[in-house]
């Protein structure tokens, strides 16, 4: 009786692996091809290639990540954030999105806080954005015709700061601002110092 267990397992786990190699290889085929974009920087035409084995693998998983592996720009603006990717039809807008959206807040810093950004959370805690005139934007307001120029020109707020602000914008009344600054010292109003 146990054999026959086994066998079954081992029937099961075969399928498994034979379906799951099926699949990346389809993945694969999907993404190898390299393609060509105009590019976000330049405004010149760039051939690209989307990381097929990493697109695949990540599919296999759940949504792709999709990113590139080489580009002719490269290796002289290889930190790039890779904004062209929207041009691409490897994968849903949303995944494409997603995946400049993380590597445009790679190295980059909150405009309120000045806090790094490590890693993104698009699906709570969302980063947002604030304009040049200062207002603030989530990314699901943003049209996905306009994420290049976003950004080009927007800044990046970290989720904390995106509601501190928010809340101060919408309850001024509630908010008492107290801009600290260095070398003052700060007291409780009774003329003592706090520490």
């Amino acid at each position: 009786m146990p054999m026959v267990a086994y066998l079954i397992v081992a029937a099961l786990v075969l399928a498994a692996l034979f379906f799951g190699i099926r699949y990346f290889v389809r993945a694969y085929y999907r993404y190898r091809d390299s393609r060509i974009i105009i590019c976000p920087d330049s405004k010149e035409q760039a051939m690209v290639e989307v990381d097929a084995v990493h697109a695949a693998l990540t599919s296999v998983l759940g949504q792709p990540d999709i990113r590139l592996r080489n580009c002719w720009r490269w290796p002289l603006h290889e930190n790039c954030g890779q904004e062209c990717l929207a041009q691409l039809d490897v994968a849903p807008e949303e995944c494409l999105v997603r995946g400049m959206l993380m590597r445009w807040y790679d190295f980059k810093s909150c405009f309120y806080c000045g806090k790094p950004f490590h890693q993104i959370h698009l699906l709570e805690h969302k980063p947002a954005l604030r304009t040049p005139e200062g207002k603030l934007l989530e990314w699901k307001n943003v049209p996905i015709a306009d994420i290049e120029m976003v950004m080009r020109r927007y800044s990046p707020v970290c989720w904390d700061c995106y509601i501190a602000q928010s809340f101060r914008r919408d309850h001024p009344e509630m908010v008492v601002y107290r801009p600290w600054r260095e070398g003052i010292p700060r007291g409780d109003g009774t003329g003592h110092q706090l520490p």
